[in-house]
């Protein structure tokens, strides 16, 4: 089970602005307004090495909102546990995680629009992440791409 997994079994993520995977991996990103997926994909790293400096470097979720696909599976939405963080995720249909996003300063997120494969996700301070529902790597522009 990889990091990510265990601490989405407790209602955590890690306090960083990520993008996780339920395989492990890692990536940074950054709120982007002007880019048409409203956020950018940085470094991957190792959340495990990270967890071993810092194991108490995580906050509580409470999802606010969620939304069924046709197929069963889930996103979800919501707040960490300080007023300024925001998580959207997908879970499948036996709520396992497929893979989260968590930002430090994007206020909690309480609204999910769908269209087609792309979701919407928008916080209560306005950040909207237009999220590839399928691969949320797809659509967003990687730091290095430019």
């Amino acid at each position: 089970m990889s990091p990510i997994e265990q601490l989405w079994e407790n209602y955590q993520l890690p306090i960083r602005n990520a993008l996780h995977f339920r395989s492990g991996v890692s990536f940074g990103i950054e709120i982007s307004p002007a880019d048409s997926a409203g956020y950018k994909i940085l470094e991957e790293f190792d959340l495990e090495s990270d967890l071993s400096l810092n194991p108490d470097w995580v906050s509580d979720i409470d999802g606010l909102y969620s939304v069924v696909l046709d197929n069963g599976d889930l996103l979800w939405a919501g707040e960490g546990s300080y007023g300024s963080e925001g998580f959207a995720a997908r879970l499948n249909r036996e709520k396992s995680l497929i893979w989260t996003v968590f930002l430090e300063e994007s206020n909690p997120f309480q609204e999910i629009h769908l269209q087609g494969n792309i979701a919407c996700f928008v916080s209560t301070s306005g950040v909207r992440l237009r999220v590839n529902i399928n691969n949320p790597l797809l659509g967003a522009l990687r730091e290095n791409a430019h």
